[in-house]
């Protein structure tokens, strides 16, 4: 069994900066891409950015620039440090990554955390 835990979230005033962590655990033969999602109130899910296995990025051309995504492979961890925040990011972020369970290798599937919340103060 495969999950995928986000913590980081929080409140904090505009321009100010959080990192956010994912960390998957379980039966992991190997994760190709992760990625950072979220939903604003009112709002459909958007894309934050991912990056591949290979350390590949890319992201929402809102965040360029002030949001970096990265991963620690050994760790299993997908990172997202956001600087420069401002109302307009206040969401519900979710992580998401494709994984290759150990007794499935040859498929991948895609895992959703449970979301973390940020709150950006104006």
């Amino acid at each position: 069994q495969v999950q995928l835990v986000e913590s980081g979230g929080g409140l904090v005033q505009a321009g100010g900066s959080l990192r956010l962590s994912c960390a998957a655990s379980g039966s992991i033969f190997r994760i190709y891409t992760m990625g950072w999602y979220r939903r604003a109130p009112g709002k459909q899910r958007e894309l934050v950015a991912y990056i591949s296995g290979g350390g590949s990025t890319n992201y929402a051309d809102s965040m360029k620039g002030r949001f970096t995504i990265s991963r620690d492979n050994a760790e299993n961890t997908v990172y997202l440090q956001m600087n420069s925040l401002n109302p307009e990011d206040t969401a519900v972020y979710y992580c998401n990554a494709d994984i290759a369970a150990i007794t499935d290798r040859l498929r991948p599937r895609n895992y959703w955390g449970q979301g973390t919340q940020v709150t950006v103060s104006s």
